[in-house]
């Protein structure tokens, strides 16, 4: 939010000392998409194939935090099972049954 003050004020500015706003907003609009395009080109997705990385990316990490929380879910299972086993364990051997 700060930045978009920022970038208010200084068009403003430009603006008081007889700059266009249209020619502004243009500088601002060009500079933005070469900003853009050297972040991209720095991250090595400038290319036609970027796209097509950047959902596969996506699909193993769904499929990452997928299986992430079906161990959990597995996990908590065991834990629950033993835990109910060796309650029946204690109840069992308190009453005096034999195993």
């Amino acid at each position: 939010m700060q930045e978009q003050d920022m970038l208010a004020c200084l068009v403003a500015q430009a603006e008081a000392e007889g700059g266009d706003i249209v020619m502004i907003r243009a500088i601002i609009e060009e500079a933005s998409t070469i900003g853009a395009n050297r972040t991209l080109d720095r991250l090595g997705l400038s290319d036609t194939g970027a796209v097509e990385d950047v959902k596969e990316l996506r699909e193993l990490l769904r499929g990452w935090r997928d299986a992430k929380k079906a161990a959990g879910s597995a996990a908590l299972g065991w834990i629950v099972r033993l835990a109910v086993r060796l309650l029946l364990l204690g109840i069992a051997t308190r009453v005096g049954l034999r195993l």
